[in-house]
């Protein structure tokens, strides 16, 4: 049995006392027995909404990677993930309460030879509502599109769909109940998507003041995933000879990227933290995607809402509920004065246990 005390911030700008922990679920009623206590700041487990666990840089990994990878996300206080596309079969970790909970789109589906090799399911325009419905049948509620990509003979990012089949892509993934989400970093894909249902964009950049109200309107959520967007100067620089246009487009992306997401929540659209790591990004680092948003603009607390509070509801789990399982994170500072608490987590409790 565990009792936490301190401040347990069960809302942006709600908190108590204290809570238990007793066969591994939450309550708010004392207990009889004695109980190991954990004194802090107590969140919700953080959510990381663009995640890979199970892929690095070259593909599909095996067991023990992908049980290191998410060992690092959770002892960065990540208990609950999104992968956003995995070419591997990672179903086994559901069965290990030690590790966090994961909701699972599939694997990525992407136009023939239009994005990295290992990665994607890559077919043609006419399978992609096949496809989809594959993987709305094998994930957890998700399916993720590849949506534009470098076009080798445009030298330049190009959408990789025709809206008539978006359309009925996202229409029979809605029918089977799960939700899309695309990549996406360009301009030219987004409206399509947009109009088309699309649930979700990962990355964003291409976002503009003719398309950030329409995704405002139509309720879209982002997850821009900043430290990966990071690295788009030393991409460019490693592909100028080659597709200048390309390098120099990235380099506008990057360069307006904290305009873009502050825009965007500015009109009302849903940010999200996501890191992308389990390409060529390392686990772990949901701290530091949240600085990043605050750097952007965002509100602190309304960055530390987009990995707690806000992102559990928008996945559809529970946070610091009655009777919700104990996932949760306790800390020496509030990290709602200084999202930097978040890179030093005092306890990590999955589960009921303290894992860290």
């Amino acid at each position: 049995m565990l009792k936490v005390e301190g401040r347990v911030l069960t809302g942006p700008d709600e908190a108590c006392d204290e809570l238990w922990v007793v066969d591994g679920r939450i309550t708010y009623e004392r207990p009889r027995a004695e109980a190991v206590t954990v004194r802090g700041w107590a969140l919700p487990g953080l959510v990381d909404a663009h995640c890979h666990v199970g892929l690095d840089r070259h593909g599909p990994v095996d067991a023990a990677t992908s049980e290191k990878q998410a060992l690092a996300d959770r002892d960065a206080g990540a208990l609950l993930i999104r992968d956003a596309g995995s070419p591997s079969d990672t179903r086994w970790i559901d069965d290990r309460d030690d590790l966090p909970k994961i909701i699972r789109a599939g694997r990525h589906i992407a136009r023939t030879r239009r994005y990295i090799r290992n990665y994607a399911h890559e077919i043609e325009p006419g399978d992609l509502t096949a496809y989809v419905a594959r993987e709305a049948r094998r994930g957890d509620g998700w399916v993720k599109l590849v949506g534009d990509w470098i076009d080798r003979e445009e030298g330049d990012l190009t959408a990789c769909w025709p809206r008539g089949a978006v359309e009925a892509a996202i229409a029979e993934a809605h029918r089977l109940g799960a939700r899309v989400t695309a990549h996406c970093f360009a301009e030219d894909s987004l409206r399509d998507l947009v109009e088309a249902g699309i649930d979700c964009i990962e990355h964003a950049t291409g976002l503009t003041e003719e398309t950030v109200p329409l995704f405002a309107e139509r309720g879209v959520a982002i997850v821009p995933t900043l430290v990966n967007i990071a690295t788009f100067p030393h991409l460019a620089d490693g592909g100028e000879a080659r597709f200048p246009r390309w390098a120099a487009h990235m380099r506008r992306l990057h360069e307006r990227r904290y305009d873009t997401v502050r825009a965007a929540y500015d009109a009302g659209v849903p940010v999200f933290v996501g890191t992308d790591a389990g390409g060529s990004l390392a686990h772990g680092l949901v701290a530091d995607e949240v600085g990043e948003l605050v750097r952007a603009g965002i509100p602190p607390v309304e960055a530390l809402s987009a990995t707690t509070w806000g992102a559990r509801r928008w996945l559809g789990r529970p946070g610091l509920e009655e009777g919700a399982p104990a996932d949760l994170v306790v800390y020496d500072e509030d990290p709602r004065a200084d999202v930097r608490a978040l890179a030093g987590p005092r306890r990590v409790v999955l589960n009921g246990r303290i894992v860290g």
